[in-house]
């Protein structure tokens, strides 16, 4: 039997650019979550390294010489000194290119499932490394739990005790090129966000979430302006306590109070080209 590992959606629940490394990368100061919702993967032992995919957004990475899954396994194995391979299935039911954190998500997962698989436990801090490396969303995304993130996405710190809530997303089927967002960037940076130890409910939290924003937002709907759209339709239905994109775009998630809103939400905004879920975070 394949061993299983879920890749969980990241969200970025606010996202404020807040300055520049001489080096050109932006760093960053946002509140990542993790809804029941992403991609799966699936290893069995192999001598050499090789990559299926499947499900609905497969397709989108048939053309990909390298995917990042694969690169995350050769590093575990490099950094742990595992002469062994896997035939990995990736089942991709996210959005590619969709702000949250598909890619990486499936690279984390990859770095969890062959530890497993191989019986290997690599140093945290090799690990963080390993993770930084392949991409700037994978440390967060490797422990896949809710935390504040800082720097260029690699300083975590925990979370505020969040409340049980719902959530939307809605992708408008349209990929947004990260590097084009943050170039179409204008003005200054943002401050850091003063956040609580913690929120009673969802309606609190949102509260307190729309007093911040995602500084990415307004350069990625003139880009791409359907995101707008999105944000709109979401905003329009009832018991939407927030709506915001995520990351770079073009998924924008809604807040709603509990699971069963925001499913019953999510048949309600879909569209023809749309991808939507509504479930629990």
């Amino acid at each position: 039997m394949p061993f299983t590992e879920a890749a969980p959606a990241k969200v970025n629940l606010f996202l404020h650019v807040v300055g520049r490394r001489p080096d050109g990368y932006h760093l960053l100061d946002s509140l990542a979550v993790f809804p029941r919702v992403g991609d799966t993967l699936r290893a069995v032992p192999d001598a050499a390294f090789s990559l299926a995919l499947e499900g609905p957004f497969g397709g989108a990475l048939q053309a990909e010489p390298d995917n990042l899954v694969l690169r995350a396994a050769r590093g575990l194995a490099a950094a742990t000194g595992v002469q062994a391979g896997a035939r990995l299935t990736l089942v991709k039911t996210l959005p590619v290119a969709s702000g949250i954190g598909g890619g990486s998500a499936d690279a984390a997962a990859a770095l969890r499932l062959l530890g497993r698989l191989w019986g290997v436990v690599a140093d945290a801090a090799a690990l963080h490394a390993l993770a930084l490396r392949l991409g700037a969303d994978v440390p967060v995304c490797l422990a896949a739990r809710p935390a504040r993130m800082g720097g260029v996405g690699e300083a975590l710190s925990p979370a505020p005790e969040l409340p049980g809530f719902g959530m939307v997303l809605v992708n408008p089927g349209v990929a947004v090129a990260t590097p084009a967002v943050f170039r179409a960037r204008a003005g200054g940076f943002s401050a850091p966000a003063a956040l609580p130890t913690g929120w009673p409910d969802a309606a609190a939290m949102a509260r307190d979430l729309a007093a911040l924003g995602n500084d990415l937002e307004p350069p990625a709907v003139t880009l791409c302006p359907v995101i707008g759209e999105v944000l709109a339709a979401l905003r329009a239905t009832p018991g939407c306590l927030l709506a915001r994109m995520s990351g770079s775009g073009a998924t924008c998630f809604g807040v709603f109070a509990d699971a069963a809103a925001a499913a019953e939400t999510a048949g309600l905004v879909r569209r023809p080209g749309w991808w939507a879920w509504g479930g629990a975070c």
